[in-house]
């Protein structure tokens, strides 16, 4: 038997096109579309028409990702991503910042600062047309009142709601002693008040301050009762004084302001008293602490 080549006796290749549609082995025009159909959806990614390919039932549908778009850039070949994150600490410290400016703005310190723009204010009302009419001492009165009430009250509200700042220390002794200074020397300019009653009254609140100063090395001197009471028969004195006061009234303003003298000079001998106590104590300590260390 003559032999006949595998491929026209239908080997491998024959086999394939047997199974064809067509019997010939050749492919119809319709075969070919289902073909290409059948390609085209059992391909993995998208179509040539842009389509995805179909989903199967239990499968998830499996999308491409989008493109990412590209990042705007400030020149220096950076994205503005990454400019955020290294932004991000200098807005750490600006926030920081402002905290620590909002402590310093605080009810206790707004209080001490009402009290030194009181103090021009004062003074402008209290020598306004001559510096003897009633009406402008009475408006000088009433902003003088205001300076001693708020300086009743932003001491306690910084302790008690710790509300304590280095601006509060420094400005609240300025601002007592300059209000109450303003109003003595506008009364012995005015010639309502002796010269000798401001120059005591204002020598003792000044050397006591320095004496301060002076021992805080050692430790504070601690404000007392007699300080408190005098802090207010002055106020109320001064307060008297401001007010343009006749008959009886203006005998009890001389009573209530010799009491202040009294009471200034008393406690600030006893300041003086225990700031000398304060040094001594200090400085036996220090040489207690030295003799050990010696030993």
């Amino acid at each position: 038997m003559t032999g006949v080549p595998a491929s026209a006796a239908g080997g491998p290749s024959g086999a394939r096109r047997a199974k064809g549609p067509s019997s010939s082995g050749g492919l119809t025009p319709a075969s070919g579309r289902a073909l290409a159909r059948e390609a085209r959806d059992t391909a993995p990614g998208d179509s040539g028409d842009g389509r995805a390919r179909r989903e199967v039932p239990g499968s998830e549908e499996v999308r491409p990702a989008a493109p990412s778009s590209p990042q705007p850039t400030d020149g220096s070949g950076g994205t503005a991503e990454a400019q955020g994150s290294t932004r991000a600490p200098r807005g750490g410290k600006i926030a920081a910042a402002a905290v620590d400016q909002a402590s310093v703005w605080n009810i206790a310190n707004l209080l001490t600062m009402l009290r030194l723009l009181l103090v021009p204010a004062f003074v402008m009302l209290m020598l306004a047309d001559g510096g003897y009419d009633p009406a402008w001492r009475s408006l000088a009165w009433a902003a003088f009142a205001v300076a001693m009430i708020t300086d009743l009250f932003d001491g306690h509200l910084a302790r008690t709601y710790n509300l304590v700042t280095d601006f509060g220390k420094i400005a609240d002794p300025i601002a007592d002693k300059a209000i109450m200074g303003a109003a003595l020397i506008c009364l012995s300019a005015l010639g309502d008040l002796p010269w000798w009653v401001t120059g005591v009254i204002l020598g003792r609140e000044l050397g006591i301050t320095l004496l301060r100063f002076l021992v805080i090395r050692y430790g504070v001197i601690p404000a007392s009762r007699g300080g408190k009471l005098k802090t207010l028969t002055q106020g109320v004195a001064v307060g008297m004084y401001v007010l343009a006061l006749t008959g009886w009234l203006a005998t009890l303003r001389w009573w209530v302001m010799a009491a202040a003298v009294v009471l200034t000079v008393a406690t600030g001998l006893d300041y003086v008293k225990q700031a000398i106590v304060l040094r001594r104590q200090g400085i036996a300590e220090r040489k207690a602490a030295l003799e050990e260390t010696e030993e």
